[in-house]
């Protein structure tokens, strides 16, 4: 009764009307409609170049649990909230597409890339710290964001099309369609139509529950392949539990030399203002969602962001690309939760997701020709890119001010292959078309500032 009586005075259950019950029940919601990031994350840093980031693949699986037990913890104990934290989608890509850039020839690579991850991690906290955050986000213009958000979608979707095998790639026209007969990509197909239905049936936990279901049909298919005498393997079976591989070949690993170089600094700020958008946009929907926000404001977001930013920075020393708030905490939300302990119960099934590296190994590994296909993680993906669409309703596309810009970085994001580069687009761009159109007291001083370092960066930008 004693330890009810302290956890309900330190996370203020009963000021909120909720329970310790409720509470745990939700988190436990939150972790099944996140998990997904465990798969996905050992997909897409582990996979080898150009696909992916080319790190461990196991120690991949271990950090992503770590970082979002770490970020989850942090963030209930310091704000309160029912928000977990785990490592980005679409940041996820760009740290792969900056980790494949080469840079006056020579290539980035994943431990540079997780330098940059650091220290914008540690701009953040300091942003949040001294409260310089609100400027950085107010001198954004709408139309970017909403494009990058977008942009990030198609080219997160496009990722997916691809390692289904729907889209591959044609010497004549770029890309195009794959070899629908192909029985990787009738699973993935397969894979995209169970996690479509669950979805739009509000099925909590839809992107889990899709990706075990197709993984569980792709078992089934190997099995009926091999008892044929066909030597097709989808998904192969690796076993379920076992001792939690060494993190050591990633962690510590970020490269501190590599950033000392001008063109690294447009990358370190990409890294931050997607991390910047992404918390805030989470903070304040969920927030909003759970009745949190007072007078149009979200008390202890200052605790937020400090907890977002510190769970970036210690997740790169870790080994992971960007860690900041989810969305998906908004089915806890839905759930009932309220308080930070929602959040105890979600890191705490992550600490325990570790000992089942080899389902995420089975699950997330590649199959195959030349093992780049993931027919059972590619549907989420692709899902995921069309969430991160509803954004592009929002831009004033009546304003070819801002209707340009927000295009070229739609377009720009997929089209080059990279984040940075269709970012870069819109924010030379931009200040450009509203100078000319005699609007340039429109543009905020940080717009112009990064207008003028992305058209550095393109300049001196070799291949």
């Amino acid at each position: 009764m004693e330890i009810s009586k302290t956890i309900d005075r330190f996370f203020h259950l009963a000021d909120n009307g909720t329970t310790v019950r409720r509470e745990l029940r939700a988190g436990a919601v939150t972790f099944m409609t996140m998990c997904y990031i465990i798969f996905v994350q050992r997909a897409v840093l582990g996979s080898e170049p150009p696909m992916g980031a080319g790190m461990d693949p196991q120690a991949v699986v271990v950090v992503t649990c770590l970082v979002a037990a770490i970020g989850t913890l942090i963030m209930g104990l310091v704000a309160n909230y029912p928000i977990a934290l785990a490592p980005c989608m679409g940041e996820n890509f760009y740290f792969v597409t900056v980790a494949g850039m080469t840079v006056n020839g020579m290539l980035v690579g994943w431990q540079t890339a997780l330098a940059a991850v650091f220290f914008s991690g540690l701009i953040f906290l300091f942003l949040s710290a001294f409260r310089f955050r609100e400027a950085v986000f107010e001198s954004m213009p709408d139309s970017l964001k909403y494009a990058i958000s977008a942009g990030i979608g198609i080219f997160i979707a496009l990722i997916g099309m691809q390692r289904a095998g729907i889209i591959t790639v044609n010497k004549f026209t770029g890309i195009s369609l794959g070899n629908l007969h192909d029985p990787h990509i009738i699973l993935a197909i397969f894979g995209l139509l169970i996690t479509s239905i669950l979805f739009v049936r509000r099925v909590r936990g839809a992107f889990m529950w899709g990706i075990l279901i197709t993984s569980a049909a792709g078992l089934i298919m190997t099995s009926v392949f091999n008892a044929a005498g066909m030597n097709i393997t989808l998904i192969q079976y690796k076993g379920l539990v076992a001792a939690p591989p060494s993190i050591t070949p990633i962690f510590g690993k970020i490269d501190i030399r590599g950033l000392l170089n001008l063109a690294m600094i447009p990358i370190i700020l990409v890294f931050l203002i997607m991390v910047l958008f992404d918390t805030v946009g989470t903070l304040v929907g969920v927030g909003t969602q759970a009745g949190l926000l007072k007078d149009g404001k979200l008390p202890r977001i200052g605790k937020a962001l400090i907890a977002d930013a510190t769970a970036s920075t210690v997740g790169a020393f870790m080994g992971s690309s960007t860690v900041s708030s989810y969305i998906e905490s908004a089915a806890g939300v839905a759930d009932g939760a309220r308080t930070g302990l929602a959040n105890m119960m979600t890191a705490f099934l992550f600490l325990l997701a570790i000992f089942f590296t080899p389902l995420v190994e089975m699950i997330g590994g590649g199959a195959g020709k030349g093992g780049l296909l993931l027919p059972a993680v590619a549907p989420v993906m692709i899902l995921v890119g069309s969430l991160m669409m509803k954004s592009i309703t929002r831009i004033d596309w009546s304003d070819p001010t801002d209707g340009i810009p927000a295009f070229l970085v739609i377009i720009g994001i997929p089209f080059s292959y990279n984040i940075a580069y269709g970012i870069g687009f819109g924010f030379v761009i931009y200040p450009l078309v509203k100078l000319v159109s005699g609007r340039g007291n429109e543009v905020r001083w940080l717009c112009y500032t990064l207008g003028a370092v992305f058209l550095i960066y393109f300049a001196f930008l070799l291949h």
